[in-house]
């Protein structure tokens, strides 16, 4: 009898155990949601920095968090640092109506940091200053709609595909057949008046004339040193510059940077992520961060529409 109530002892503390464990690690999950969402909220007074890298998209997440800056009377100030080659042109536009609701209440940087081109430089004219380096690249100011063409692929494999439309125009341009000069115009007109909005944009923020930005605006890229000379930049120079600009605009260099991130999703270390984030808003410092254990990637991009992307190569 003793041996059998030391075994039922023993299973009763191992459940114990294994209740307990998944209890902290629920209320680690928990935390980290929550700190992960409102940790901008509870710091002191910072200026925060943005990073916008890759593919520009019609990305609702980062729209959401520009509005949380936007509101948060903690942030006195915003970097938006950009590294992208451009995107849609819808999905530029969103971002740049957003950062220019920031400016409105606070001082915004744009730091163009390796590439800021299209639709990345349309974000970073949203900017009231436009700091980049030397030798970054910027510019490509246009629009641009492709579409594969199938149809001599399809002829040598001996497929055919038949269509019956409401009119002519309906689902032009299409990979199956060349485009008849119809469908080309209304395409052609389509982004032109993409195009003639992009220029405008660039002209009002750069203060610049049309015609002049028109010259600027022929998909040409440029450097740092040369976009500087053309104004479509401010100033050449990195983060020094950048707290020097905004001290001019009341916002002390000893204001620390706080880095608003994308909130985690699925990750299998909420945990060790929730100590991290506790942690730096005591400000006590670990070796753990929520970086060293970040190990996934973001889903496959996909682009639609018409689209402001500087073309880079297939190596990229």
């Amino acid at each position: 009898m003793a041996y059998a109530d030391r075994r039922l002892l023993r299973r009763k503390l191992t459940f114990w155990r294994i209740a307990a464990f998944v209890l902290v690690v629920a209320i680690g999950f928990s935390a980290y949601s929550f700190m992960a969402d409102d940790q901008q909220s509870t710091v002191r007074p910072h200026v925060a920095r943005v990073e916008i890298s890759g593919l520009i998209t019609d990305n609702t997440e980062l729209l959401e968090r520009l509005d949380k800056i936007a509101n948060n009377d903690q942030v006195k100030a915003v970097i938006v640092s950009i590294s992208s080659p451009g995107g849609t042109t819808y999905g530029g536009e969103r971002i740049f109506k957003a950062i220019r609701t920031i400016a409105e209440k606070k001082p915004v940087v744009s730091d163009v940091r390796t590439l800021a081109a299209s639709a990345g430089y349309m974000i970073a004219s949203a900017g009231d200053m436009i700091i980049a380096g030397e030798s970054s690249i910027t510019g490509s100011i246009g629009v641009i709609f492709q579409y594969p063409q199938v149809d001599e692929l399809m002829k040598k494999i001996g497929v055919s595909l038949e269509a019956i439309k409401s009119a002519p125009l309906k689902a032009e341009p299409s990979p199956f057949h060349p485009a008849s000069e119809e469908a080309k115009a209304m395409i052609r007109s389509m982004i032109m008046d993409s195009y003639d909005w992009f220029v405008d944009l660039v002209a009002e923020r750069r203060g610049l004339s049309r015609e002049e930005t028109l010259k600027l605006a022929d998909g040409s890229i440029f450097t740092g040193r040369q976009a500087l000379k053309v104004k479509l930049i401010d100033q050449l120079g990195g983060d020094k510059e950048i707290r020097e600009w905004l001290d001019t605009k009341g916002v002390a260099k000893s204001l620390p940077e706080l880095e608003w991130k994308k909130k985690d999703e699925g990750s299998f270390f909420p945990f060790p992520m929730a100590i991290a984030y506790f942690a730096r808003l005591m400000g006590i410092e670990t070796g753990l961060s929520p970086e060293s254990v970040r190990q996934w990637g973001s889903d496959k991009l996909f682009l639609d529409g018409l689209v402001s992307v500087w073309q880079v190569g297939s190596d990229r």
